[in-house]
């Protein structure tokens, strides 16, 4: 006798178990087990969301717009599945696994989906979605049969033990996630509601032993357990990516607090180094408090981190640009200096050029250095030194000698 005759759940339909957890490597022989799995389903779950596609074309204008959203959704989810399966089959090579691959393909199989710009989920409801590849499987099970559902063609429509076993199969998965969701009013909620579930479960139970026609509510609660079970793999998928979001942020809170702390140094070395010296606030990381845990505050305070950010590259930028203008102007000088003591200069341009490098030791030992002063008597000091070395017009010459005038013979 068939599964489906006995009322259990066609094994095709749902997505197979993912060996091993993250960190663990896969063994090629539980790989190619999962990925001959993966890949039957991977073709079932296509061509079902192909037959709600064509379904829906028959569904009044209305009804269309109802449904389509999800199914541009599952269709998403759809797309990242079957190409993380690529990858695991390139990564697995037909069987040719060692330690490297093994631990590749564990990543691959439970690290999140949308870790590359090519694999990227999103629910028009809640924006960006980090989920790994198992939680991808399973809320695109529950997707489909919502979908299935609501355009009337839930598999095995024809046998209500089976679509009830599936219901009370989402159940328990609905159950295991609410325990994950952190104590509060979010956990009350998402508790009541599979309450409110699983009373309509055990009245669609009872009607059915007593022989009534249940196949018109279970549709609509094979669509509200699949929308739950869906809203619990999201939020959890949104904690585990808040929960990383706010470690790369306290990450981001002490990296800015070192720069912080050396562009302070850099701030008193320029202050110290010349005069008059830029005078920029630097900001205090710390004054923004402790990493909030709330989403909307995490996004808020990383707004004021990028601020922070920005005014600590402008300062290090002015502090930095000050000292290098100070060693630009002893550079000069030194160079300017040492071309004035290897050319041959009259006793007077030697005079005037000792006098102007003689007030330029004192104004560049002084601290702090008056900049300006220093950097116009340097522009001084080399304009009179490239005066005084550069060779006159008309110098080593020879002297222009008048022929001399040949006597006069007087004529015979």
């Amino acid at each position: 006798m068939s599964a489906v005759a006995q009322g259990l759940p066609d094994p095709g339909t749902v997505a197979p178990t993912a060996p091993g957890r993250l960190g663990v490597p896969v063994q090629a022989a539980e790989a190619q087990t999962y990925l001959n799995a993966l890949r039957e389903w991977v073709a079932q779950r296509r061509a079902d969301l192909g037959e709600v596609d064509r379904a829906v074309l028959k569904l009044s204008p209305a009804e269309q717009v109802a449904i389509t959203n999800d199914l541009t959704v599952a269709l998403t989810f759809w797309k990242a599945v079957s190409d993380r399966l690529t990858l695991l089959e390139t990564t697995f090579d037909g069987g040719r696994v060692g330690p490297v691959e093994a631990e590749r393909l564990s990543t691959l199989i439970h690290g999140r989906l949308d870790s590359n710009t090519t694999e990227h989920l999103s629910l028009p409801s809640s924006g960006s979605l980090a989920v790994s590849l198992p939680e991808a499987c399973r809320l695109l099970d529950s997707l489909t049969r919502t979908l299935q559902a609501r355009a009337s063609l839930a598999p095995g429509a024809a046998e209500a033990t089976q679509r009830i076993t599936l219901v009370r199969a989402g159940l328990e998965r609905t159950r295991d996630q609410v325990p994950l969701v952190p104590d509060g009013p979010q956990r009350d909620e998402a508790a009541e509601k599979l309450a409110r579930l699983d009373r309509r479960m055990a009245d669609l139970l009872e009607r059915a032993r007593r022989g009534a026609d249940v196949g018109g509510i279970i549709g609509p609660l094979e669509i509200d357990v699949a929308v739950l079970e869906r809203d619990l793999i999201v939020a959890a998928a949104e904690r585990a990516s808040a929960a990383r979001s706010r470690v790369r942020t306290q990450q981001q809170v002490e990296e800015l607090d070192a720069r912080a702390a050396a562009i302070r140094a850099l701030e008193r070395a320029c202050l110290e180094a010349i005069t008059p010296a830029p005078h920029l606030a630097i900001p205090n990381v710390r004054a923004l408090g402790p990493v909030p845990q709330a989403a909307a505050e995490l996004t808020a305070y990383r707004a004021r981190l990028e601020r922070v950010s920005r005014a600590l590259d402008l300062a290090h930028e002015t502090y930095a640009a000050g000292l290098a203008e100070r060693d630009e102007v002893v550079g000069l000088v030194g160079a300017v200096g040492a071309m004035a003591a290897s050319a041959s200069l009259d006793p007077d341009a030697e005079g005037d050029i000792a006098e102007l490098r003689r007030r330029l030791d004192e104004i560049l030992a002084a601290r702090p250095m008056p900049i300006l002063r220093a950097r116009a008597l340097a522009a001084a000091f080399s304009s009179y030194v490239d005066t005084a070395t550069r060779p006159q017009p008309g110098a080593g010459r020879p002297a222009t000698r008048t022929p001399a005038t040949r006597p006069v013979r007087p004529r015979p």
